[in-house]
């Protein structure tokens, strides 16, 4: 996974620097954006049963919380919690609830806030930690794997015919890289660490991840092919690379201080060989490489704890860190499997595993998306497939049972359908999916939406999580002839996107996607409100341009993350969105003001005023889908305290093509569109010039420019996918404004 190499320092001096000052009224409700915010909130349905609450944490810092829960005005549940957050073990009855906090050492009570528990909640329970520590240390090792997993040569009949072509491509994929994947060794990376980030360092820092991640599969893939098949071969392959990975100096270039994430996967995939092979580690007695083993995940895990624990678990108070988010799995899982053998893991256990299945991810709200873009989401579903599995073995607490991760299933589905050939929307959006994350993660539901993904993404399943999972996949219950997709239209209210499909089922599908985001050009998002992307079957037409060399570098903060990459509004030259700060992006963001949808016309409107930082006094964009003629008809309005020249910008993967009628098209594999301005006396189209794009790719960029500048004004436009001519026209009869398109009829607000 890329890094976003957040400014941890920062995060830890608000953890420990003494707060200032009485506290207000309402003390859970932080200034900084960056906090954590109470919930849950606002009378609010729970998907979840029992929710977690949460709160921002009392200046004075007591030792303890006490958190009152009433039921129709009754109280009805106390609690104590020592962090600012509490997951209930058991789930609430349904009806109308308040509930409010205080510390421990006072009696300075919050704000109560109102929540709905209803019949149709989703029941989540997790056990208390020490009732889960029991569990796991009487369970026999492997943990990590399902109890009824059974040596191929017991396989029934059935399995095999499900599971067998995994089993040949796990086997190929070890045996081939027996001898063709070199091990690692310190003295491949000479570069001191720093944190001064030079590009001989990013480049070192990613070759150990380039290095470390193959070598960690090839572990875990001879692992699991040993338990299947007790081949002496597999455990001699799974013992030579964990004796590398043991090998590595604790202290060096893979050490946490300097390459955290290659150090948490070294950490984790040992004890996962760990847990797998089992007994197989001890030979005659001795316990020499197994204790070494153990050594090495206990310094390195001992890091990432000592890291994420500073100032009482700096993700409780600050929890919108990618990196250390994905973090807090690895020391979750890992601890779990550790249990019993490394004395820490207790402690790291009750400090990770229940938050992190409490809130999982605070890059949505419960119905699942994930605002930092579907690039990060793919990474986020192989994360997912790595660690969930285990866990649920381990603990019983299957994630992919809570709210938020089967909404997440349905996003994957509206947002990287099958056969498109990019992601959408913030850091990385310009690369291929690779579907068989995304297949693997939908794998794990008994849904006709989950059984229509699955069976129209074409890549094969990830052998390694195929042969660990369950069997059956619950996917594979469900009867072939009830595989349904999902609606045509989504709107996932939380990270303030939509999708706007043709149709789903048809793999030449027009696809429009739409973004304005709360969460703004934070973290791996971009300055992209009120941006908008269009596919049609699969092939990108107008795109988000450049390409991820690495977070924070010079490409990523001049151009690629800037609103001129992007299909969206600019003024005077190229000037948009402010996305320079930290946490102030946050802020800068966006809001969907409304969203409908209809088989004949779907529309949204979204106001990026606010990612203006104040340079603007108005920016929205409503966008009207006409479905029946694969019609999209766009109309940005903006004004300004000061007259600009306003700009419309777009690009393509493809020439943009102008022909001498003045008419602007773009055609890529095949798929084209036409780009058909109204109203055209005070804009004219140029193009512009953009960074050299990654190697081997092409990149076209232009734009609709207002022939002089004003402090108000607006772009109407008509994309017509497919080029087919459709008949549109303006109406402006009658003191109302119309749009035409064919026979359907869209009412426009009158220009301000």
């Amino acid at each position: 996974m890329k890094s976003s190499n957040r400014p941890l320092l920062r995060s830890a001096l608000l953890l420990l620097l003494p707060l200032c000052g009485a506290a207000r009224a309402d003390w859970v409700q932080a200034t900084d954006p960056l906090a954590i915010r109470p919930l849950p909130d606002n009378m609010q349905t729970q998907a979840q049963n029992p929710p977690t609450f949460s709160w921002s944490r009392h200046p004075s810092a007591p030792p303890e919380y006490v958190v009152q829960v009433y039921l129709n005005g009754v109280l009805n549940r106390t609690f104590k919690s020592t962090r600012n957050w509490y997951l209930p073990p058991r789930a609430l009855p349904v009806g109308n609830y308040t509930w409010r906090v205080r510390p421990s050492t006072s009696q300075e009570w919050s704000t109560p806030r109102s929540f709905v528990i209803a019949s149709n909640s989703q029941l989540f329970e997790v056990a208390e930690n020490l009732a889960l520590r029991n569990a796991v240390t009487r369970k026999a090792r492997p943990r990590a794997l399902p109890s009824g997993l059974k040596p191929f040569s017991s396989w029934s009949a059935a399995m095999r015919a499900d599971r067998q072509q995994a089993l040949t491509g796990l086997t190929n994929e070890v045996n081939y890289y027996v001898s063709s994947l070199k091990t690692v060794s310190d003295s491949e990376w000479p570069l001191p660490g720093s944190k001064i980030r030079t590009a001989a360092l990013v480049a070192q820092q990613s070759n150990i991840m380039q290095r470390v991640n193959p070598n960690a599969r090839q572990l875990e893939g001879a692992a699991t092919l040993y338990r299947l098949t007790g081949q002496q071969a597999y455990l001699d392959e799974a013992i030579r690379r964990g004796d590398q990975f043991a090998a590595l100096d604790v202290n060096g270039p893979t050490s946490f201080a300097n390459q955290d994430m290659g150090s948490r996967v070294i950490a984790q995939s040992l004890m996962k060989a760990i847990d797998m092979l089992a007994g197989a580690l001890v030979v005659n007695g001795d316990t020499t490489r197994r204790d070494k083993w153990l050594s090495v995940v206990a310094a390195r895990t001992s890091a990432l704890y000592a890291d994420l624990s500073a100032g009482g678990g700096r993700l409780d108070q600050l929890p919108y860190d990618s990196h250390a988010a994905t973090s807090m799995a690895y020391l979750t899982l890992t601890s779990t499997l550790a249990l019993g053998d490394i004395p820490a893991a207790a402690d790291w256990f009750d400090f990770s595993f229940r938050a992190f299945v409490s809130s999982f991810s605070v890059w949505s709200g419960p119905e699942g998306g994930f605002a930092n873009g579907t690039a990060y989401a793919e990474y986020e579903a192989d994360f997912a497939l790595q660690i969930w599995p285990a866990l649920a073995q381990a603990t019983g607490v299957n994630m992919f049972d809570k709210p938020w991760s089967r909404g997440y299933a349905q996003f994957l589905m509206h947002f990287v359908p099958p056969g498109q050939q990019t992601h959408v929307f913030g850091d990385g959006h310009e690369t291929a999916p690779e579907y068989r994350f995304m297949k693997g993660f939908a794998s794990r539901y008994a849904t006709p939406q989950a059984a229509w993904y699955v069976k129209n993404l074409t890549r094969p399943d990830d052998v390694l999580a195929t042969l660990q999972a369950p069997y059956p996949m619950p996917v594979a219950t469900v009867a072939a002839a009830a595989a349904t997709p999902p609606a045509n239209a989504a709107y996932y209210p939380s990270i303030g996107w939509t999708a706007m499909h043709s149709n789903l089922a048809d793999s030449g599908r027009t696809s429009l996607y739409f973004k304005a985001s709360p969460y703004g050009s934070f973290n791996h998002s971009h300055g992209d409100q009120n941006g908008f992307v269009l596919f049609s079957g699969g092939v990108p037409l107008l795109t988000e341009t450049g390409w991820y060399d690495w977070y924070d570098s010079p490409l990523w903060n001049s151009w690629y993350r800037q609103s001129k990459s992007h299909n969206a509004l600019t003024f005077d030259g190229g000037i948009g969105q402010v996305v320079e700060g930290y946490e102030e992006p946050l802020s800068r963001n966006g809001r969907i003001n409304a969203f409908s949808t209809t088989p004949a016309v779907d529309y949204v409107e979204g106001d990026a005023t606010p990612a203006y930082a104040g340079l603007l006094k108005s920016a929205t964009r409503k966008i009207w889908y006409v479905r029946g003629t694969d019609t999209a008809v766009i109309l940005d309005q903006y004004a300004s305290a000061t007259p600009r020249v306003f700009e419309w910008n777009f690009h393509g993967y493809a020439p943009i093509d102008a022909d001498a009628a003045g008419n602007i098209s773009i055609t890529n594999q095949g798929r084209k569109v036409c780009l058909v301005p109204l109203a055209t006396s005070d804009q004219r189209f140029e193009r512009r010039v953009g960074p050299p794009p990654q190697s081997g790719t092409y990149e076209d960029h232009g734009v609709f420019v207002k022939a002089a500048a004003a402090t108000s004004g607006e772009f109407l436009t008509v994309l017509d996918v497919g080029c087919k001519g459709t008949a549109v026209r303006l109406d402006t009869s009658g003191g109302l404004r119309k749009v035409v398109v064919g026979t359907q009829t869209l009412t426009l607000p009158l220009p301000k």
